[in-house]
């Protein structure tokens, strides 16, 4: 199951059932513009640290037929993604979008001047993330791998193994085991990197400077930032996805209803209004203790 919803540093995105696509928040440079979106399988936000010249963002979209669809700021190319074909997952970042192939090898357009889309010689990948500056991939062996800024050691994942579950925000990144264990590196400054005493989690997200997750009884929590309350997401029930953004948090309810905490400052948690997003086998489900056959997932499209 893909990404039902995505955050990003000023909207929100939402997967309805029947493929098209929710939009909500500030669309300066037309992230929002997805009305047209049909046989959507799977949404990305581009994402970015909020800061005095930082905000333009886009938007993309996987479809069932393996092409992927984009919208919003495109000064380095992001949204160019018209020619991928056999696309089974998609991840975006600041300035940028990957794609990973049903070969399990990944595309890459946008920026390339951190080295954030040298993504070429990865192979066995089954998952992707984007921070700001930095691309992260899951392998079908559990072991992830990063390319991109590395100034706070927010790449520094080889010694990670038996994953299933990759997120990546500004400055660090996190991992889940099949064991339901939370790990992390990067920048500890904002605390959002203390995820050490989590167990049972289910799924994982990463913001800005805060990270979530979701843990097998459907609660939710947060460490890190929460200038504008992005992690006041203890009261949160029967959650069984969660997305973050620069400074707000998604949470997807199993009746298909959206929760969502932190700045709703151009409009990116008015999510209340929206219909239910309702996918086939949407569960809440624990994690398994011995690291599942990834190996074939690659070869397989989100349905």
């Amino acid at each position: 199951m893909g990404h039902l919803i995505a955050a990003g540093p000023r909207h929100s995105l939402g997967l309805r059932e029947d493929g098209t696509v929710l939009a909500t928040g500030t669309g300066a440079t037309g992230e929002g513009r997805v009305d047209g979106w049909t046989d959507v399988v799977e949404v990305a936000a581009g994402n970015v640290h909020t800061a005095s010249n930082t905000g333009r963002s886009h938007s993309v979209g996987l479809r069932s037929d393996g092409t992927v669809v984009a919208a919003g700021w495109n000064n380095d190319g992001q949204c160019d993604v018209g020619g991928w074909r056999e696309v089974t997952a998609v991840a975006a970042g600041w300035r940028r979008t990957l794609g990973l192939r049903a070969d399990g090898t990944v595309v890459a357009v946008g920026r390339r001047a951190e080295g954030a889309c040298e993504v070429s010689s990865w192979r066995e990948i089954v998952a992707l993330a984007c921070g700001d500056w930095h691309s992260v991939g899951l392998r079908a062996d559990g072991i992830a791998t990063a390319v991109g800024n590395d100034r706070r050691g927010q790449c520094a994942v080889g010694g990670w193994g038996d994953l299933v579950a990759v997120a990546a925000g500004y400055l660090h990144t996190v991992g889940m085991t099949s064991a339901g264990r939370v790990l992390a590196v990067g920048d500890r400054s904002a605390g959002a990197c203390g995820v050490e005493s989590w167990r049972d989690v289910v799924a994982v997200a990463a913001g800005s400077y805060h990270t979530v997750a979701v843990t097998a009884d459907g609660r939710a929590s947060a460490v890190g930032g929460n200038d504008a309350g992005q992690c006041d997401v203890a009261d949160w029930r029967e959650i069984v996805a969660v997305a973050a953004g620069s400074r707000h948090t998604l949470g997807l309810r199993a009746d298909g209803t959206v929760v969502a905490a932190g700045s709703t400052e151009h409009g990116q948690c008015d999510v209340a209004g929206w219909p239910p997003i309702r996918m086939p086998g949407l569960r809440i489900s624990r994690p398994r203790r011995r690291p599942p056959d990834r190996r074939t997932r690659g070869s397989r499209r989100p349905g």
